[in-house]
């Protein structure tokens, strides 16, 4: 069957969350990285344990919740001025460059996308960057409660677009997001923005390993869950191609 929608993820698919870093550096000088990081990761953390915790909360709250936790264990004492000033970069972040016009390549199939995000933020990220010229649909997973990977948030595709799962291609650099699509029915395009190779060349090349190197090594390498995505790509460029 052919592909009638194309549905990507947000948050490090289509937008860069490592934009993020400036804004920490700036509020708090000498730990922009390790904060970056660390709150990434505490994020997603956050958004699986309430989800097997039964107990959500939106992702406004998830993102706060893990940006006052990083601060709090790196020790770094803040106003209230910053912290919403860090936050608010969370309805900033970069596009990635080949986003816009990939999306625009992708025409005229549906083009939407499903996120962790509440419709607030969702909504206020894609306007603020254009794409709501592009979108067709903004799904955020707060209609089911719960988050990715949960096959009940991949269900939003079908009753949103009208679509069936072998009509879609997601899109997601997140390894995890990617297997849940995959263990759905969904058709899935990878994009393997960071080589193995690459992390053990950057492993070999420094004695002590970077917050970001940590990152990489832990959320941008294919998980061992026994679901493979259909297609690995490098760029978001590279979707006209295949779908």
């Amino acid at each position: 069957m052919s592909i009638n929608a194309v549905v990507f993820d947000a948050y490090g698919t289509l937008y860069d969350i490592q934009s993020v870093a400036d804004v920490t550096e700036d509020a708090f000088p000498g730990y922009g990285e390790i904060i970056t990081q660390v709150w990434r990761i505490k994020q997603l953390e956050y958004t699986w344990l309430r989800s097997l915790m039964q107990r959500y909360q939106d992702f406004t709250v998830v993102t706060r919740d893990s940006l006052a936790y990083t601060l709090r264990v790196l020790g770094l004492a803040y106003e209230n001025e910053t912290f919403e000033r860090v936050i608010e970069k969370y309805l900033h972040l970069d596009l990635y460059p080949d986003a816009a016009e990939t999306l625009a390549a992708l025409k005229p199939r549906k083009l939407a996308i499903l996120s962790n995000g509440d419709p607030d933020m969702l909504d206020a990220l894609v306007r603020n960057s254009g794409l709501d010229a592009l979108l067709d649909a903004t799904i955020s997973i707060d209609a089911k409660k719960v988050f990715k990977p949960s096959p009940q948030a991949y269900e939003l595709i079908g009753e949103v677009l009208g679509t069936a799962p072998d009509e879609v291609l997601f899109v997601s650099s997140n390894p995890w997001d990617a297997a849940g699509a995959k263990s759905f029915g969904l058709k899935v395009a990878w994009i393997e923005r960071v080589t193995p190779e690459a992390m053990a060349l950057a492993c070999v090349e420094n004695e002590l390993v970077a917050p970001l190197t940590l990152f990489r090594a832990i959320r941008t390498q294919m998980d061992e869950l026994g679901f493979a995505p259909d297609h690995r790509i490098r760029a978001l460029s590279e979707l006209p191609k295949i779908a």
